[in-house]
């Protein structure tokens, strides 16, 4: 689908550990796990809590193993008081450490009153912003656009579960309402079915928009036990919602094909929050490496 050098394939520590919950996967070591990720053939992968704070010993252990950083995460809490100023240091902070270690991009999600680390039902408790809260968010996000743009770098909002932008008329709502050249959409498939909507139909209106991409898959039983009981985030975890792509009910090649039709350039990145040990990483990062190369050639 991808003409050659366009795509460049990365996965995340959660497949190994977890970075919201670290009790999940904690046993596993920073090395074991970029070790595994270059051993199943990816080339790249995001920051996890285990990782070198200092970018050099960071970049050091990536490059002995064929990898590189496809994003560190930056939380944003412009919805709530007397953040707004830490956010942006916080936001600094990370564009730093990713140019440090040769990387471009800098994901972003507002987690102001977010729900999704808390053990309470993750639907009926999730935020819903009135009009205040959105035009603080936006205004806040076109800044750390620019901050970001004026460094070389660019800014990918990731729409997330138990947050303010969860389904789809919030990221139309966010896209619409954040100027396009500073403020990019990061697709993670698995989050957006998870809400209920199509991240098909999102790749092909919003591909101009997208800069970054998550692979994540999902478990149709388990999304179907959390439909009828609304357990919290982390128990949707730990009862297998989230997969590899080729483990779950997602179908992603069209979803890629909308994005090389487009001429997407950029990560593709293979997510998914499981319990280490029920879900062998290893084993699923292959078998997700696997499955794109099938798919899209990749």
């Amino acid at each position: 689908m991808f003409p050659a050098g366009a795509v460049s394939l990365g996965i995340t520590p959660t497949v190994w550990t977890n970075d919201d919950f670290p009790g999940i996967g904690e046993d596993i070591p920073f090395e074991q796990c970029v070790s595994e990720m270059a051993l199943a053939g990816f080339s790249g992968c995001s920051v996890g809590h285990k990782f070198p704070k200092d970018p050099a010993t960071l970049k050091a252990a990536l490059d002995l193993r064929g990898l590189r950083v496809s994003e560190p995460w930056a939380s944003t809490y412009f919805t709530t008081e007397g953040m707004h100023e830490r956010t942006v240091a916080g936001f600094r902070e990370q564009m730093a450490f990713i140019k440090a270690v040769g990387g471009d991009r800098v994901v972003v999600a507002e987690l102001g009153h977010a729900v999704h680390q808390q053990p309470v039902a993750l639907l009926a408790n999730r935020p819903v912003f009135d009009d205040t809260a959105w035009r603080r968010m936006v205004n806040g996000l076109n800044e750390l656009g620019k901050l970001a743009a004026d460094a070389g770098m660019t800014l990918c909002y990731h729409h997330h579960m138990g947050t303010g932008v969860q389904t789809r008329a919030e990221v139309d709502r966010l896209l619409a309402e954040t100027d396009p050249n500073l403020v990019h959409l990061l697709l993670d498939t698995g989050h957006l079915a998870w809400a209920g909507d199509d991240p098909l139909a999102l790749a092909r209106e919003h591909v101009d928009r997208i800069a970054h991409v998550h692979l994540k898959d999902l478990r149709r039983e388990a999304l179907a036990d959390w439909q009828r009981k609304d357990y919290s985030f982390r128990d949707a975890v730990l009862n297998g919602i989230f997969t590899v792509p080729g483990d779950g009910m997602i179908d992603f090649a069209p979803i890629l094909q909308a994005l090389a039709d487009a001429g997407y350039r950029g990560w593709l990145v293979v997510e998914a929050e499981q319990d280490a040990a029920k879900a062998h990483p290893l084993t699923y990062a292959k078998r997700a490496r696997e499955h794109l190369r099938d798919i899209a050639g990749v």
